[in-house]
């Protein structure tokens, strides 16, 4: 410690204890933000909420995939939603409700490969065999 002097180590404690007595003694100040909408997902009838959970089902990969298949068009699809009645949109949303929205499931497949990796090294660290039959 002679590289940093008493006189120095002594003003340097002080300024810290003063600091740190300043920032336990300043007052916090916390809130509430208020929430905005915003644009792309504003929802202001029950049709527009039928209709943001349809899209969102349309968006996963298979349904998309299907649709392709039978020669939808993307254009198709918007151009006969707009024309549904409310009854039958809601009944599409009800419908459309189990399935997931805009994935396919690989990322919950490459999570649980990554676990079974890692348990198969942390048993090999542990020097215990790993035997697959």
């Amino acid at each position: 410690m002679r590289s940093f002097p008493r006189t120095l180590r002594f003003w340097t404690a002080l300024l810290m204890l003063f600091y740190w007595s300043a920032m336990h003694i300043a007052p916090a100040a916390a809130g509430l933000v208020p929430s905005r909408t915003s644009g792309e997902t504003s929802v202001t009838s029950a049709r527009d909420a039928d209709l943001l959970i349809v899209e969102r089902a349309l968006e996963h990969k298979l349904v998309a995939q299907k649709l392709r298949d039978y020669g939808v068009a993307p254009n198709e699809v918007k151009s006969r939603l707009a024309s549904l009645s409310d009854r039958d949109l809601h009944t599409l949303a009800s419908a459309s409700k189990g399935l997931p929205s805009g994935s396919d499931g690989v990322g919950v497949l490459i999570g649980v490969l990554i676990v079974i990796l890692l348990v198969i090294v942390i048993l090999k660290l542990l020097n215990h065999q790993v035997i697959v039959r």
